[in-house]
């Protein structure tokens, strides 16, 4: 039995001005007494205050999910008792929760290995336990940051660990919802304008015809690719490196650590996370980051296509292309009136342009592995989420508020088959391609319909040309994907 009790109806909070005295192994640091970090966080912000760039409040929260696994894992092993493990789950809960998230300042920039940002997550999971069991806040005791928080663990099997568990919460619960959302919505209109013929453009010059749901059917195609490949992805990043601690032995960590607490974490989040089969490679490498980043680069580089294709489509309004209305978000210019611009593609533009810097700093940094442990990954982990979060985001705008509203701009579609001169390719099979090429530089030399320029020819009559030349008989079957 312990002298302490856990109150677990107690409110979070620290209503106490000033400065309390922390200690760590290099002595007293001060910390604000409304604060439930504690030393080594301290120092972290005093040494490494860099930028604006804080570390994501998605891995802390995952990280808390981490030590609640190691905590119920070491109960259950007999290496916790019963009344610390309850006051560190609750703790644990309320930062995965996000009911404790202004107690995570630390910056991006600080040790590789994620050490502080372990600490952090330490020591603020133990002074709320502390409080919870009625103890003094900052005194270490009963529950200590290091010896029972961070039991069998090391912050270089624990932060990659945390790393893949907020990884495939955002991949899950954010970036694939709403690309299939995009994708399904795309794919509706694609079936509503599947019979509306419009003239291709390849090179950017004018092509054969093809309808409007052929070209949105072959935009939804590759996001579901693009998602295929990020479920590929993620498979690696249910491998956790948790039981390897400080460099793959599993030193301080008892025998089952690792697959125990894989099996706990996999529990907790319904995701399959597994014990990594060697804990050598995940410790000393990032490969399975990289591989989730380059697939979300692809999904980046699908999405900039069609953003690019809606703009260029939806240019004008009488001076562009003007096939595609697309929907006016806001006034676009501040001295022309009545000006409107494409601006959720251009959002996204600019969002897949950020993921493609991500991803260029994310392979740099996972080729920098040395010897048994790689040192990049605050950086990494940061804009992975980063690139995950705009790319859900920026999904989600650009399919409430551009391709929801976008319309057909039907007679000027009509009017841009009608004026092509690329339907002669129909009439190659009964006159040869050096005829039909013939007959087409006539129509634009002498601004001819290609009809007027065919029958002056001489090589087709009109019921040749008229039998030949039908749109819709040009884009194969008419239906989006055929």
């Amino acid at each position: 039995m312990s002298e302490y009790q856990l109150h677990s109806d107690l409110p979070v909070g620290l209503n106490v001005r000033g400065e309390r005295q922390e200690h760590d192994a290099l002595g007293m640091v001060a910390v604000a007494a409304d604060r439930y970090w504690g030393a080594q966080t301290q120092r972290s912000l005093i040494h490494f205050s860099i930028g604006t760039d804080r570390m994501p409040l998605e891995l802390c929260r995952a990280y808390a999910l981490v030590k609640k696994a190691a905590a119920q894992v070491n109960r259950e092993a007999g290496r916790l008792p019963e009344w610390k493990a309850a006051a560190i789950i609750q703790a644990a809960n309320e930062v995965a929760d996000g009911r404790l998230d202004a107690h995570f300042p630390l910056f991006v920039w600080q040790t590789g290995s994620g050490t502080q940002t372990n600490m952090n997550v330490n020591e603020v999971i133990a002074n709320r336990a502390i409080q919870l069991l009625g103890g003094t806040v900052g005194s270490q005791t009963p529950i200590h940051p290091n010896d029972d928080v961070n039991m069998g663990q090391s912050s270089n099997d624990t932060f990659p660990t945390a790393m893949h568990v907020a990884t495939v919460h955002e991949i899950d619960t954010r970036l694939l919802p709403e690309l299939d959302a995009l994708a399904a919505l795309i794919e509706t209109r694609s079936r509503e304008w599947q019979h509306v013929v419009k003239i291709g453009r390849t090179h950017l010059q004018d092509a054969v015809p093809l309808t409007v749901g052929q070209e949105w059917s072959g935009w939804a195609h590759q996001i579901r690719d693009a998602m295929r490949a990020v479920r590929d992805a993620r498979g690696s990043v249910l491998e956790l490196a948790a039981g390897g601690t400080a460099v793959g032995t599993g030193l301080n960590a008892p025998a089952g650590f690792g697959r125990a607490i894989a099996a706990r974490l996999a529990e907790l989040t319904g995701a399959a996370f597994v014990t990594a089969p060697n804990k050598f490679a995940v410790l000393a490498g990032l490969d399975a980051m990289v591989r989730v980043s380059s697939a979300i680069r692809g999904c980046a580089v699908v999405m900039m296509k069609i953003a690019n294709d809606m703009r260029w489509l939806g240019s004008g309004p009488r001076c562009g292309l003007a096939e595609l209305c697309l929907p006016a978000n806001e006034p676009g210019s501040s001295i022309m009136p009545g000006k409107v611009n494409p601006t959720q593609c251009e959002a996204m533009v600019m969002i897949c342009t950020q993921i493609l810097g991500n991803d260029a700093a994310i392979a740099f940094a996972g080729s920098q592995g040395q010897f048994e442990l790689n040192v990049m990954r605050p950086v990494v982990i940061a804009n992975l989420l980063h690139s995950l979060r705009i790319l859900a985001d920026g999904a989600r705008t650009f399919r409430v508020f551009s391709v929801e509203g976008t319309r057909l701009n039907l007679e000027r579609i009509r009017r841009y088959v009608e004026e092509s001169v690329m339907l002669v390719t129909a009439l190659t099979p009964a006159i040869g391609y050096d005829r039909a090429s013939a007959i087409a530089h006539d129509a634009m030399e002498h601004d001819l319909s290609l009809r007027e320029a065919a029958l002056r020819s001489g090589l087709v009559d009109a019921e040749t040309f008229d039998r030949s030349v039908r749109p819709m008989d040009m884009v194969g079957r008419g239906e989006a994907g055929a």
